[in-house]
């Protein structure tokens, strides 16, 4: 009996110690055992006023307006999605002194999306995504168009509302009132200590980007068939932005009886006043391109600078039927700033419009030094023959030989030194963390 149970007793310990061995990891560290866990969705409505963290493994859903205020910071990990309600026109607003760090990865972008199912989606599901910053603008008060409470603005121009870098926003650009919609990625008043660095917004309702006032600056930037303007600057906008790309569907624009769809849209105010900090952002390796198509009348131009506007554009490239033209310098205060050199225009080679040069001064926007060309022959420009291609198969690299790769102006200080024409040397920074079919991407 005494041999029966010590050899029952040997079998029961071989068989726990397998059963431990069994449960421990692989050399990976990871549990070949243990089911992933599956995150939850998570709705988020109101205010956040304490520092908060969203994880990857969850998703979001944005209720209403929410709210980051108190000074508190909103930290996004790589990978999150984000969706926006479209019944209650979900929308996310930084306030002033409060911060968003949304700092994704090439392999792991930040998404935010509409909470439609895919195949239904469309553009201004739900609101989008406004920073809010101390940076000077010349408009007091100066609010959120629709929202209507939120102030922004200030006196410091190196004001820090965070990080969003390798972010995607999609469907935004939702009605807040009767043709008063907010855009994909809106600033009012953001600071130079901010860092914006590879955003796609996509299918906006309204402006791609739009900035109010501010001192931000931005690069890598992708606005994609947007309804209205895809960059778009007012209330003294003064920042730098570098390499941008614009890619239009043909048959969609803004049909509001009170705008038109263009490339840029540049103000100073709607007054065309003289307040104070002037817009006078400059823009450089900008490609603004129209896909093949019938092209819709509410186009208008590629660059439509207005009401005592003073940004400078330089080293970009347009190619699309434009109805109005290429570079429009409207009105005489606008002219005047280009003419007194508070504007500058260098380097643009604009392509497939009637009239490159719609209003300007012909002399001095033609100077041969200045290097523009505002009647390019498509042809000679070696672009891709995939380079305005909607969805997948976009190619926005210039061939070997295109004049677009040597033909630039030196850039001004403030600016990454480059001689090319266009946002697109011989890299392609779209690799990775874009997504031009988000449609039917499962989120």
């Amino acid at each position: 009996m005494r041999k029966l149970t010590t050899w029952l007793l040997t079998v029961l310990v071989i068989c726990s110690a397998t059963f431990i061995e069994s449960c421990k990891t692989d050399d990976d560290g990871v549990d070949p055992g243990t089911e992933p866990v599956v995150g939850e969705t998570i709705t988020v409505k109101g205010t956040i006023t304490t520092s908060t963290t969203w994880k990857a493994t969850n998703k979001y859903v944005l209720e209403g307006f929410v709210y980051v205020d108190n000074n508190a910071i909103l930290t996004i990990e790589p990978g999150t999605i984000i969706k926006g309600d479209k019944l209650t026109k979900g929308s996310l607003i930084i306030k002033r002194g409060a911060k968003i760090m949304a700092e994704g990865t090439a392999d792991k972008p930040i998404v935010f999306t509409s909470s439609v199912a895919k195949g239904s989606r469309n553009y201004g599901d739900w609101g989008g995504v406004i920073l809010l910053g101390k940076a000077p603008v010349n408009r007091a008060p100066a609010t959120i168009e629709g929202e209507n409470v939120s102030e922004f603005g200030g006196t410091d121009a190196a004001d820090n509302s965070g990080v969003m870098k390798y972010v995607r926003i999609e469907f935004a650009g939702i009605s807040f009132e009767t043709d008063k919609e907010i855009n994909g990625l809106t600033f009012g008043g953001v600071g130079s200590g901010t860092t914006i660095d590879y955003i796609q917004t996509s299918y906006t309702g309204d402006d791609a980007f739009e900035w109010f006032g501010g001192t931000v600056n931005a690069k890598h930037l992708i606005s994609y068939r947007t309804l209205d303007d895809d960059f778009d600057t007012d209330w003294g906008y003064s920042g730098n932005v570098q390499y941008g790309m614009a890619l239009r569907d043909p048959a969609v624009a803004d049909q509001c009886s009170c705008s038109d769809s263009n490339g840029f849209e540049s103000d100073n105010d709607s007054n065309s006043s003289t307040a104070t900090p002037q817009t006078s952002a400059k823009f450089s390796n900008i490609s603004i391109f129209i896909a093949p198509g019938t092209v819709n009348a509410k186009y208008r131009s590629a660059f439509r600078i207005r009401r005592n506007s003073a940004v400078s554009i330089y080293n970009s490239v347009v190619s699309g039927a434009y109805t109005k033209g290429g570079l429009e310098l409207e009105g005489p205060e606008t002219q005047l700033n280009f003419t007194s050199g508070k504007a500058d225009y260098r380097g643009l080679i604009l392509s497939g419009m009637t009239k490159g040069l719609v209003s300007g001064d012909n002399t001095l926007l033609t100077d041969p030094a200045r290097k523009n060309n505002f009647a390019a022959d498509l042809a000679t420009l070696k672009l891709d023959p995939a380079y305005n291609i909607l969805g997948t198969g976009v190619k926005v690299l210039p061939q070997t030989g295109s004049p677009l790769l040597t033909g630039g102006v030196t850039l001004p200080a403030g600016f990454e030194a480059n001689t090319y024409v266009g946002a697109f040397g011989t890299t392609d920074w779209t690799k990775g963390w874009t997504n031009f079919d988000p449609q039917n991407t499962e989120y």
